[in-house]
């Protein structure tokens, strides 16, 4: 399994529209092939931080849809955000 996480700063004001953004995007990846689970996240001890994490069944899933779906997504994302990092992680084991 690989896991996309993408790090971001978002201002009070810019959440609720963060929030729609990050919707969006899910909806379109959810669409694509090897798309396992998304979610939203509020950084604990970390002023207004935010993670967007996608699961993906493969890497060249994930990779397929950034080519084909991130610039225009971005284009139509309506919230000011900036990101801080991007962290691309190999799931090992599994417990639940």
């Amino acid at each position: 399994m690989f896991i996309h996480v993408v790090l971001f700063v978002v201002k009070p004001k810019e959440v609720a529209k963060y929030r729609r953004d990050s919707l969006m995007w899910a909806r379109h990846a959810k669409k694509s092939p090897g798309f396992l689970a998304y979610r939203s996240m509020k950084r604990y001890g970390a002023k207004d931080q935010y993670a967007s994490v996608y699961q993906w069944a493969k890497k060249a899933n994930h990779d397929c849809f950034m080519r084909k779906y991130h610039g225009w997504l971005v284009s139509k994302s309506k919230a000011k955000v900036k990101v801080l990092d991007y962290y691309n992680l190999k799931q090992l084991d599994c417990l639940r």
